[in-house]
């Protein structure tokens, strides 16, 4: 794990003991601070009782701590921890910013961070596998689901491959990167943020904390994206701003794991990253190639009679859906969940790809009306029954893709429960031969 002397002998309240905040906790106390630490689960409060005082922050004076430490998960709109916050006159960071203090301490090395509505973990997993394909030692953390001080500290020359959401920059303030980049900004979380222009504004606080030798990285032509770059164009405070929402790079066919118009832009984003910390066409190029992608996002994980299943159960809304339907010319495609927005519109240009599409979930009723006049569309509820249905209908050279634009939480634990099911589901119409019964049966 990531400690520091910058630590020793201060004094931090923790709330929120999951991954990132047991993280911080055990960084923390190697570190030599003193610790009060809370979560609403009692067997993760006994499971740290040796290391911290147990107590609630609301109810502890904390007049004197040095920050209070959330998980990102914590509402800063709606918790009355930042009223009390206010009233002891205490801090409140994230565990970003605690590695951000900790940097001084490291052997030298360089940190990217990688923020954006989507296709932040793939570009993430994408810029750690060129560089360490390149012979540089990296590690990635973050939003990934990895927290970074639970990582262990890099030699000399090292990068450390940060993917931040607006949660985490909210919780930052002293992340100078070595190169910053913004994917794509649009409509998610509105329910932390007072509008669309505050969760944008969110993201591109990452660039307020940029030094003016180090390098941006704009690759959406949305227009937040867009208004970002220009904004920190026009302060000219940073030299080196790069644009690479028009750059073209060729080859993709060659990428099995980077299929898709938004794979495309998530692999220049990635090339434009790697070139500015000095890596060559000649490093990146094979990588890109080797690249074996995550799971849940744009996953292949199987093909049988000439059928590919596709699991992207990460495409959790509209706007990261649409670019999966560009990535295959006919697709039988799953849909469905908690919704986030009641149009499709993202998804439109897409529509001619599609063969048929499948509803599940509490979304289901609503994208059935949506889609009902512009492709066949059937009402399925639960996942079993839409990949049946799918695998029954596909014909050799189609695609069933889960490809959700919804969240997980209606039926599901997490987007990767999800992405589980549907594995288990295809797993089983394969095994019990279902794949083209329709069409078998329409021909005899």
């Amino acid at each position: 794990m990531i400690v520091s002397p910058a630590f020793a002998g201060k004094r931090y309240a923790i709330l929120g003991l999951a991954r990132s905040g047991m993280a911080v906790l055990e960084s923390l106390y190697a570190s030599g601070a003193e610790l009060l630490a809370w979560d609403n689960r009692e067997e993760l409060r006994n499971s740290i009782a040796d290391k911290a005082h147990i107590a609630d922050p609301l109810e502890s004076d904390l007049t004197g701590y040095d920050a209070i430490i959330l998980t990102p998960g914590v509402p800063l709109n709606s918790h009355p921890i930042v009223q009390k916050a206010q009233i002891d006159g205490v801090p409140i960071i994230g565990d970003i910013e605690l590695f951000a203090q900790a940097r001084s301490a490291l052997p030298a090395h360089r940190v990217v961070g990688i923020t954006g509505t989507n296709g932040k973990s793939t570009t993430t997993a994408l810029v750690q596998h060129i560089l360490t394909s390149a012979g540089v030692p990296a590690v990635m953390g973050g939003n990934i689901g990895v927290p970074i001080l639970s990582q262990d500290p890099l030699p000399e020359g090292g990068v450390y491959v940060l993917e931040l959401s607006s949660y985490q920059i909210d919780l930052t303030s002293s992340l100078d990167c070595d190169v910053a980049l913004l994917l794509n900004i649009s409509p998610d979380h509105l329910d932390r943020y007072d509008g669309f222009d505050a969760y944008a504004a969110a993201k591109a606080r990452l660039f307020d904390m940029l030094g003016s030798g180090h390098s941006a990285i704009f690759a959406g032509a949305d227009d937040k994206t867009r208004l970002a770059l220009h904004c920190l164009r026009d302060l000219g405070r940073v030299e080196n701003i790069v644009d690479t929402s028009a750059r073209a790079i060729a080859g993709q066919a060659d990428w099995p794991s980077l299929q898709g118009p938004h794979n495309l832009q998530n692999a220049i984003a990635a090339v434009a990253t790697v070139e500015a910390l000095g890596i060559t066409e000649g490093q990146w190029r094979p990588a890109l190639a080797s690249f074996a992608g995550l799971p849940h996002r744009m996953e292949r994980i199987a093909e049988s009679r000439g059928v590919l299943f596709v699991n992207d159960s990460k495409a959790t809304n509209p706007a990261s859906t649409g670019p999966a339907l560009g990535a295959y010319p006919k697709i039988h495609w799953i849909l469905g969940g908690l919704p986030k927005s009641a149009s499709l519109a993202e998804c439109e240009p897409y529509y001619e790809n599609v063969v048929h599409a499948y509803t599940i979930g509490e979304a289901g009723p609503m994208f059935e009306k949506l889609l009902t006049d512009k492709l066949p569309v059937e009402s399925c509820e639960m996942m079993l029954t839409a990949v049946q249905r799918a695998a029954a209908n596909a014909r050799p050279g189609e695609v069933i893709l889960l490809s959700p634009a919804c969240a997980s939480f209606d039926q599901f634990r997490d987007f990767e429960a999800r992405g589980n099911c549907f594995r288990s589901a295809v797993n089983s119409v394969i095994e019990n031969g279902l794949i083209g019964t329709a069409n078998r049966e329409a021909s005899q």
